[in-house]
């Protein structure tokens, strides 16, 4: 029985009675949105997670950090110390994107190291089999592609990306219709790539059911890859976006008719303007379900800083409803992230996310900053740096200028403003 169905029979499980604890909400809402498919909790049946989450509607907004090996850097130890850093610095889920190297063994140490929950992009790993056997990722096949969904999920993947809507019509529209940048998803352009040159239809589409019995035998948790999403703002809520949308609406619902949790991917480049009506539509075409957004960066001229970019953009599209922000480093658009890129993406991301959660009224979320605005007050620096987003990199700053007034800091020293009032203003 999938997590779904038990939660339409009102039986709340270990699972869920301790998310509910954690999110502080009650275990009969968390089982009503569980049913009604506006909230997910991301575990496979088989895989131990010690720190799972709930993602959606009146919980804490999750930020996901991506890792993996590629061709030019296929150190499966240094993803693994990157899986650290990333656990380390607050994700709340991680996913494997590797395309180089052993690319199992990297997902079989990920999964056996992580202790929150795991994702995977399984198209990468069928273009793989098909690279390396056939000569070209053009030759993969249906068998190449379910092969690589069972694996992983034997592996004990918590929930999977899949690009079930790249359709033969959707490549039509993208055809005929110009974009500044045509299609940038990895696993979008493997499929458009696939079925402009076989002709044939997406089996992660015409096999959805198929998708559907796998994800409901390990209860594994689709997240419906936006393969059409913009790369570009002046490409953002076009045609071709919107199309894909209203496809993964409709599998959606058929998702959660066989009693498989879903998450709908959202686009990665937004202008400012255009991101309220991006989750808004987004809501009402997929009937609630969760919204996992990358970024959405809001400009396009950001590099080497796309992290900012992206944050800005992550705080406004949760705080209009998105539940799920997938990180962004600052190296994105120019090379493999290295350890200290993945630690400054999930922190900006993870400030974004708060930021949301404060305007959504999030119960718990400005008590946080209730305690450090006290401790601030009271210039205890103790507390400051416990409730800071991130405690180890405030205590190095606080560490490493010390004024000779020690319960004040560097830049304003005995000109301290809270200090000057203290005696007169409460």
């Amino acid at each position: 029985m999938t997590l779904i169905e038990e939660a339409r029979r009102n039986k709340a499980n270990t699972l869920i009675r301790g998310i509910a604890k954690c999110e502080g909400v009650s275990i009969s809402y968390l089982l009503k949105k569980i049913a009604k498919g506006e909230i997910v909790i991301p575990k496979n049946t088989f895989h131990d997670v010690a720190r799972p989450c709930g993602i959606g509607k009146g919980l804490r907004t999750k930020v996901n950090a991506n890792i993996g090996t590629s061709e030019d850097k296929a150190d499966s130890n240094y993803e693994l110390e990157k899986l650290d850093v990333a656990v380390e610095a607050g994700a709340d889920t991680v996913m494997d994107l590797s395309t180089g190297g052993n690319i199992e063994g990297m997902l079989r140490s990920m999964i056996k190291r992580s202790c929150v929950p795991v994702g995977t992009v399984p198209i990468y790993q069928a273009a793989l089999i098909a690279e390396r056997s056939r000569g070209s990722f053009l030759k993969m096949t249906k068998d190449d592609i379910f092969g690589a969904l069972k694996t992983q999920a034997e592996m004990g993947v918590d929930f999977f990306t899949i690009h079930s809507g790249v359709t033969k019509s959707a490549v039509s529209i993208a055809q005929k219709r110009r974009r500044v940048l045509g299609v940038v998803s990895r696993g979008g352009a493997m499929l458009t790539a696939w079925i402009a040159r076989s002709n044939k239809e997406n089996p992660l589409y015409e096999f959805f059911d198929d998708v559907l019995d796998m994800a409901r035998k390990f209860d594994i948790t689709l997240s419906l890859g936006d393969g059409m999403r913009p790369g570009s703002i002046l490409d953002a809520t076009d045609a071709l976006q919107l199309h894909e949308l209203r496809i993964l609406g409709g599998l959606a619902k058929r998702a959660l008719k066989k009693g498989v949790q879903v998450i709908i991917e959202g686009p990665g480049h937004v202008p400012l303007n255009q991101i309220k009506r991006n989750i808004l539509l987004q809501k009402k075409i997929c009937r609630n379900a969760p919204f996992y957004v990358l970024g959405p960066l809001v400009c396009d001229v950001a590099a080497g800083y796309d992290h900012i970019s992206g944050a800005i953009g992550g705080a406004l599209a949760a705080g209009f409803g998105a539940d799920f922000l997938c990180y962004v480093t600052p190296s994105e658009h120019l090379r493999h992230p290295a350890t200290q890129d993945v630690e400054d993406g999930v922190i900006a991301s993870r400030i974004a996310a708060h930021a949301a959660d404060i305007a959504k009224g999030v119960k718990g979320a400005v008590d946080w900053d209730r305690k450090m605005s006290i401790a601030r007050k009271n210039r205890d620096w103790k507390e400051q740096i416990k409730y800071a987003v991130y405690p180890r990199k405030a205590e190095e700053y606080r560490a490493s200028s010390l004024p000779a007034l020690s319960d004040v800091c560097t830049m304003c020293g005995k000109f301290c403003s809270l200090k000057l009032v203290e005696n007169c203003v409460k």
